[in-house]
């Protein structure tokens, strides 16, 4: 929960005194790389095989520990994987150096990498063969950073903000992939910092499309909001990213896993809640938030948009600004 308080309105009207409604962004939940992992994790559960991945296969811990039920057990590295179980990659993706491993002891793999991710770790391997310095905009110790450093051979620097981008080093020639949750303003700031400090630049922008149009919806509707809800795990940094998104545009922020967490004092004057959730949310768990607020505040529940409208994005283009030389 990153803002308390009252809705925005400041009324004194308790919520059920006024027509209240709850809205859901356009993009809201699972996004195509999570329902592929799952999809791929469920069938090979329904046919009986042992599996294990490394870490966590999504960041929403109700899913993990249904999976973890019906037989997906949770490892922290290759070597806890246990003889007969199949190895399972999640959609953060992981080192080139993981799988060459588990191939090498005859370790049968599920790739479960998101596409975006498997592009940027390409994007960052022939930037490197091509003589560039790597920089991967994004956060330090997130896997899949690490999974992008990991298919480099020479070292990367890791940026997270342009304050870091004005303190390093870099040499002349510097070439910029992106974890693909970042949001992109602040891919842009970087990459902008990292244009002076530098002779030649080139900027692939591998940011997610769905993770963009997803942010963007958060961030419509808590303008027009009076409460934001962001349902979600804690964990998940695309999720505390439309945390940070919705909570600055000043409407009352809220961060829930699960319905039990929803206050009805946060919904105190409030007409309009509006409701988004990261990539690693299932929609049966926004449409019990939902629900929940309702039981709260006697709000009308607005229709859930189309599949096809929730997830979002879905082709590979990284668009004109994916490629930017530039010198200083």
């Amino acid at each position: 929960m990153l803002s308390e308080g009252s809705a925005r309105t400041g009324s004194a009207e308790g919520p059920s005194s006024r027509a209240v409604r709850v809205l859901r962004a356009d993009f809201a939940g699972f996004c195509p790389g999570v329902e592929r992992a799952l999809a791929l994790v469920e069938a090979a559960l329904a046919q009986g095989h042992p599996l294990c991945s490394l870490g966590p296969l999504i960041h929403n811990d109700q899913v993990v520990r249904r999976l973890a039920d019906e037989g997906l057990r949770c490892a922290d590295v290759l070597d806890d994987v246990r003889p007969g179980e199949t190895l399972v990659v999640r959609t953060h993706g992981v080192p080139a150096s993981v799988t060459r491993q588990a191939a090498a002891r005859g370790v049968r793999v599920i790739d479960a990498t998101c596409r975006f991710v498997r592009r940027a770790h390409q994007r960052a391997h022939d930037l490197a063969e091509a003589g560039y310095q790597v920089c991967i905009v994004g956060d330090r110790d997130h896997p899949e950073v690490l999974g992008i450093t990991g298919s480099v051979s020479a070292e990367c620097l890791v940026l997270e903000t342009p304050e870091q981008a004005e303190a390093c080093a870099p040499g002349p020639r510097v070439g910029v992939v992106a974890q693909t949750t970042q949001t992109a303003s602040n891919y842009r700031d970087i990459v902008g910092v990292l244009a002076t400090k530098c002779r030649e630049l080139v900027a692939h922008n591998t940011l997610c499309n769905a993770t963009a149009d997803r942010q963007s919806a958060a961030l419509r509707l808590a303008q027009s909001a009076d409460v934001m809800l962001v349902v979600g795990g804690r964990h998940s940094a695309n999720t505390r990213r439309l945390v940070e998104i919705c909570a600055a545009t000043g409407t009352p922020t809220y961060h829930v896993e699960g319905p039990d967490e929803a206050k009805s004092e946060w919904f105190v004057g409030a007409r309009a809640i509006g409701v988004t959730a990261g990539a690693s949310t299932p929609n049966e768990h926004i449409a019990a938030v939902e629900q929940r607020v309702a039981e709260l505040t006697g709000a009308m529940v607005g229709p859930p948009r189309p599949a096809s409208a929730r997830t979002g994005g879905g082709d590979d283009d990284e668009g004109a600004a994916g490629c930017t030389p530039s010198g200083a």
